[in-house]
């Protein structure tokens, strides 16, 4: 059974710390204008904050694809110890999979400019469901996980809470970005800086907000054409040998490698490193995350699907399907089949996580969760005076 030497095993930060959204019509080949309707924006925060009335399905397509890749990659974690493929695979996914997210999520919020209307968004969206969410998690740990030490602070967001202060902070800090020339390379310093300096510690997660920080600023400066370039033909034809040739890497690299430089949430130092080759580390994880998302948006389907529409809730998907995963490490499960951690059980661990989070991500769940997903605030908030 493989294992890796235990000099290389995953990052010693705390489990529960872990990890683990423009529209423009599409042109078809006769000039027509191709264009998904589907429900409302408002019940996910990664999406541009102004509403829509059409939606991209391709964009719809990417964001349901990636939040089942978060759901199956956590679903992983606590069965693929015993097997190298199960590492590699895992690796691959988690090279990209929040990348791509969090470009996404910077695309679509270039409009955002600290307008009245946008912030009380800005706040429904993200900073309400991350106070409910951030104490559910604390809760669930506390009494279901048998933690009784387990507080409720704001200040450290458990498990995948992380992304919402990440993405408040970022969007906070959108019309900075968008007024410097050279946002990216500045973006880029700040991750180097922050993967060198442990002293940051972990408050609200930073690390993590700044090392994924150029993705995000990446999604502020592109444009639709760049997107095209990426749909066409001949990237998706080599999109599938560069996944074949990542996942061959990380094989060889699975019992050589810390899981901790996947999740962003370390310094060098932490990971028992110099501190230069944190440096080198996170500008090759940038480049091979950056080829992978652009591989993996190639692949993504353009026309809309039967799963289309559920790119619409996937911040649902994304805050519930961590109850089901941490519940069922809770409760013994993986420790009592352990036929999971079997290729064929890992294959059952596969396709139950990616049909759970699908069935999270459809309209009822969405309708039933609005509560906490987009409150409506309008009495926390002044009415904005009539436009002339």
């Amino acid at each position: 059974m493989f294992s890796a030497p235990s000099a290389f095993q995953r990052a010693a930060v705390p489990p529960d710390s872990r990890e683990p959204e423009p529209r423009h019509p599409r042109p078809t080949g006769g000039g027509a204008v191709v264009t998904a309707t589907a429900p409302d924006r408002a019940s996910d925060p990664t999406t541009d904050p102004a509403p829509a009335k059409h939606r991209d399905a391709w964009f719809d397509n990417v964001k349901y694809l990636a939040i089942v890749l978060v759901a199956v990659a956590h679903a992983w974690e606590p069965v693929m110890d015993g097997s190298r493929t199960a590492r590699a695979l895992y690796m691959v996914v988690y090279a990209f999979h929040m990348p791509a997210f969090i470009l996404v999520s910077g695309y679509f919020s270039r409009s955002f400019d600290m307008s009245p209307r946008k912030v009380k968004r800005l706040v429904s969206t993200v900073v309400v469901p991350y106070v409910l969410f951030e104490t559910a998690y604390s809760l669930f740990r506390r009494y279901a996980g048998g933690y009784d030490d387990t507080p409720i602070s704001l200040l450290d967001p458990l498990f995948l809470t992380w992304f919402l202060v990440a993405l408040f902070i970022w969007r906070v800090t959108t019309p900075l970005w968008r007024s410097l020339r050279h946002p990216l390379p500045i973006a880029v310093a700040i991750g180097l800086l922050a993967v060198t300096t442990p002293e940051i510690g972990d408050d609200l997660d930073l690390q993590r907000v700044l090392q994924f920080l150029p993705f995000f600023v990446l999604g502020l400066v592109l444009r639709p054409e760049h997107f095209e370039l990426v749909r066409r033909r001949e990237v998706r034809v080599l999109a599938v040998p560069l996944f074949a040739g990542a996942l061959a890497l990380a094989y060889w690299l699975a019992p050589r490698t810390q899981l901790g430089w996947l999740y962003h949430s370390s310094s060098a130092q932490e990971l028992d490193a110099p501190w230069w080759s944190g440096v080198v580390i996170y500008l090759a994880m940038l480049a091979c995350a950056l080829v992978l998302t652009i591989g993996f948006l190639a692949l993504t389907p353009r026309r809309p699907l039967w799963f289309t529409v559920l790119g619409a809730g996937t911040i649902c998907g994304y805050l519930l399907h961590g109850f089901l995963v941490k519940g069922a490490g809770y409760f013994g499960l993986f420790d009592r089949y352990t036929w999971l951690s079997n290729p064929v059980g890992l294959v059952v661990v596969s396709v139950v996580a990616a049909a759970a989070v699908t069935l999270l991500c459809t309209p009822p769940v969405r309708r039933a969760l609005r509560f906490a997903t987009e409150p409506n605030l309008d009495r926390m908030f002044r009415r904005e005076p009539a436009r002339r």
